[in-house]
């Protein structure tokens, strides 16, 4: 039978943006599944430190890497580092993202290349670095991009936002096309609405939210609630896993929201 809690007993995994909110909480479910070494990938230090301290009080080869996804050098020397530290990788989360509000008419060239090196350029490079090793050392690997809804068209002042989530659902089917024979599983989950610290900071900072900002959004939530990442985790977690079998090339919605569907009447 089945063995959940040793599901990760081989997964030597590599998370970009892993500090806080859901590469974080994934990272504490590829713990409890049976994972022992993890690297963390974060621009902020003081975050990464801490997080790689708290995986590291359960018994994990946790260790925190400087990561600044807007930096190709930065992307792949993060792979490079793992590498060297663990020796090989086998598992790739793509979870650092910037959120910034911007409509058409307010995008300027400066901020939409910002936006598309952080959220879409970045990943490219850290999985371009992760599949050659994995082809370089003929060993089989998982990797999963963390998308959002706004992929399939998205809100109208998160333009270059949306347009990079696509670009990188785009590049999850290329990359897993490519890559078949190679027996790479490259697959992404697209997370609608989530309670995460960078939302709570872009709501307060950037939209005028007031502090009870995520009381009046669950209220008004089908479910009555925002997405938790602990409840994608274990989503995650099975993606970057040996159980996920031949899967590859998917798209995951994880929202309470049904893509191309109209509200209906009460």
């Amino acid at each position: 039978m089945f063995d959940p809690t040793t599901r990760h007993a081989d997964t030597i995994a590599v998370i970009a943006g892993g500090s806080k909110g859901l590469g974080f909480a994934t990272a504490q479910q590829l713990v409890a599944e049976g994972c022992t070494r993890i690297a963390i990938g974060a621009r902020g230090r003081n975050e990464g430190v801490a997080a790689a301290k708290q995986l590291s009080k359960q018994g994990v080869d946790a260790i925190y890497i400087p990561l600044d996804l807007a930096e190709v050098k930065s992307c792949t020397a993060f792979i490079a580092k793992a590498i060297s530290h663990f020796g090989h990788i086998n598992a790739l989360m793509n979870s650092g993202a910037n959120t910034q509000r911007s409509t058409l008419l307010e995008t300027t060239p400066e901020f939409f290349d910002k936006v598309m090196a952080i959220n879409m350029r970045g990943p490219l490079f850290t999985m371009q670095a992760f599949v050659q090793h994995l082809l370089d050392t003929k060993q089989r690997g998982h990797v999963v991009n963390i998308l959002s809804t706004e992929h399939h068209c998205g809100h109208a002042n998160l333009t270059p936002y949306a347009a990079s989530k696509a670009a990188l659902a785009n590049l999850t089917k290329n990359s897993a096309a490519a890559h078949l024979r190679d027996r790479i599983n490259i697959n992404a989950v697209a997370p609608g609405w989530m309670d995460t610290p960078n939302e709570h900071d872009v709501q307060m900072q950037e939209d005028g939210a007031s502090e009870d900002w995520l009381v009046e959004a669950e209220a008004q939530a089908p479910f009555g609630q925002l997405i938790k990442p602990a409840e994608i985790a274990g989503l995650i977690s099975y993606l970057l896993s040996p159980q996920v079998g031949v899967m590859t090339g998917a798209i995951i919605d994880h929202d309470q929201h049904v893509a191309g569907s109209f509200p209906e009447d009460d």
